[in-house]
């Protein structure tokens, strides 16, 4: 009987334990949620009036008073889908790599390690890189392309850790199935493991999609100028994007009352473009998970 009356209350103290977790994590999300609900209404409350047809279409006029952003939504665009282009095809060569071929070989645990590193570092460091190398070794200049080279640079952390996870939980039992019909390693990779694996590596393209289109310590020296009256139109011309408009309102701007508006216009239109773009690709990708059984 004490046996048992012991067992009940380590029983009974295991599952107070968890259930003190358990509202430790719900008292954290809920925390977060409002946090979130708190920055779209104020971003709405204070940028929902600015929106207009010819704040969304036109270009900035009167020292950045007046006018639109549509040259800032195009550059943003550009810059974040040209970076996805890069980093995406690299990332998951790399985790298909490290995953299938270098196994847990000593050079494998290296670039891990690189890899880790490199996604906590700062984005300055990042935009130092890219005007160094890209604007000033490459000779690109400040334009389009040194800004995507560099923010491909910046995401392809995210892309390979997500895209070789995403490889780790392709069943071995796949394989293996691909390897008894005489498929080689290439082909069961390009037929079984990476079909199966893509809907997780869309995870990282989402969160490299998102983070590309929200910088602007790496654009500031790489891609972007104060104005430009119309889209770009040439990969080695500078662009104008959302982040660094914020960025010269808040901090250059000539009249801050008439500009004010402005720049909580564009955040608001900065926050629904990112919202935008990654619902596009969850989208995309709980398509091909419910299409592969959800692998």
């Amino acid at each position: 009987m004490e046996i048992s009356g012991g067992f009940s209350g380590k029983s009974r103290f295991r599952a107070l334990k968890q259930a003190g977790m358990f509202s430790v994590l719900r008292l954290a999300a809920l925390i977060n949620i409002l946090a979130l609900l708190i920055v779209c209404g104020f971003l709405l409350y204070n940028g929902l009036p600015a929106i207009t047809w010819e704040f969304l279409t036109d270009s900035p006029r009167n020292s950045m008073t007046a006018g639109g952003i549509w040259p800032c939504i195009v550059g943003t665009v550009y810059l974040a889908l040209g970076a996805l282009a890069v980093a995406f095809p690299l990332g998951v060569a790399s985790a298909v790599y490290l995953n299938e071929y270098a196994g847990g070989s000593r050079l494998s645990r290296y670039v891990r390690l690189g890899v880790n590193n490199l996604a906590g570092v700062p984005s300055i460091v990042f935009g130092l890189f890219g005007m160094s190398f890209f604007v000033i070794t490459c000779n690109l200049g400040i334009s389009l392309l040194a800004g995507i080279l560099t923010l491909a640079v910046l995401s392809l952390p995210v892309i390979i850790s997500t895209a070789e996870e995403a490889l780790r939980q392709v069943p071995v039992n796949l394989r293996e199935a691909s390897f008894a019909l005489g498929a080689t390693q290439s082909q069961t990779i390009v037929g079984v493991v990476l079909p199966a694996a893509f809907p997780g590596m869309l995870t990282g393209a989402i969160l490299g999609l998102a983070r590309a289109a929200g910088e602007t310590a790496v654009i500031m020296f790489t891609a972007v100028v104060f104005f430009s009256p119309q889209p770009v139109d040439s990969l080695l011309r500078p662009v104008m994007a959302l982040p660094y408009h914020m960025y010269v309102l808040a901090t250059s701007g000539t009249d801050i009352d008439k500009t004010m508006p402005l720049q909580y216009g564009t955040a608001l239109v900065l926050l629904v473009l990112v919202m935008g773009m990654n619902l596009g690709a969850i989208i995309l990708r709980d398509r091909l998970q419910r299409k592969r059984g959800g692998i």
